[in-house]
């Protein structure tokens, strides 16, 4: 399995890039999102990387961050959501703007994605409703993950060692991660940070996923 790709942009396509690493030219597809947020031809990049295979199909597909990749993962599970419909998804909304919508239950704003009907909108939304926190919280705070690391001439450029500080206390860690991802949904941080303390105080050991999920449930208008 190929993981992730670093190299020099030797090519860019409407639907793929050309990646160099070490001489080996590697197509990736990627969303027009992640098209667009990649750097120019001739500079270097690197990419999370999904690897499809069929009896007719190998294909590579990139990512800037590990969010979008679980996303595309997921998204690739429905019933009638291939890759090329997970990278018009992705595409359209993004993978923040995707966990919203999942979140809400706004199929209506995954439908506005190119090829994407009603009927498999509705699908996504209703499959993976319970997956949105699980995915939130695997960027931490502001929803996001870590983009795969740069590379620059050829090395990559890594963020510095952070072992001699001592990491939070986990439970305010998950409510501050899970008030991030509430935050980043729409919801107001007044509303979101007291559904976050309600469910911390009724389960104090709940981790970032629980505190979203119960979190929402709180916050969802009520019938």
């Amino acid at each position: 399995m190929i993981g992730r790709i670093a190299g020099r942009i030797d090519y860019r396509a409407p639907d793929h890039v050309l990646i160099d690493v070490g001489g080996l030219g590697y197509l990736v597809h990627c969303s027009e999102r992640t098209l667009q947020a990649l750097p120019a031809t001739g500079e270097h990049t690197a990419l999370y990387t999904d690897l499809v295979v069929r009896e007719d199909l190998m294909q590579l597909v990139g990512f800037t961050t590990l969010v979008e990749k679980e996303w595309h993962r997921l998204l690739t599970g429905v019933q009638g959501v291939g890759t090329k419909a997970s990278l018009a998804i992705l595409g359209s909304l993004g993978p923040d703007g995707v966990a919203r919508a999942v979140a809400l239950g706004d199929w209506n704003a995954v439908k506005v994605a190119k090829g994407i009907g009603p009927k498999t909108a509705q699908r996504v939304v209703n499959e993976l409703k319970d997956r949105a926190a699980e995915v939130m919280a695997m960027g931490g705070p502001g929803g996001g993950a870590q983009a795969a690391p740069e590379v620059t001439g050829g090395t990559e450029s890594m963020p510095p060692a952070t072992s001699a500080n001592p990491p939070p206390e986990a439970g305010t860690n998950a409510q501050a991660e899970a008030l991030s991802a509430l935050t980043n949904l729409g919801y107001g941080p007044g509303d979101g940070a007291a559904a976050v303390a309600r469910v911390a105080g009724d389960n104090p050991g709940a981790d970032t996923a629980v505190l979203i999920r119960s979190a929402l449930k709180i916050l969802a208008p009520k019938e």
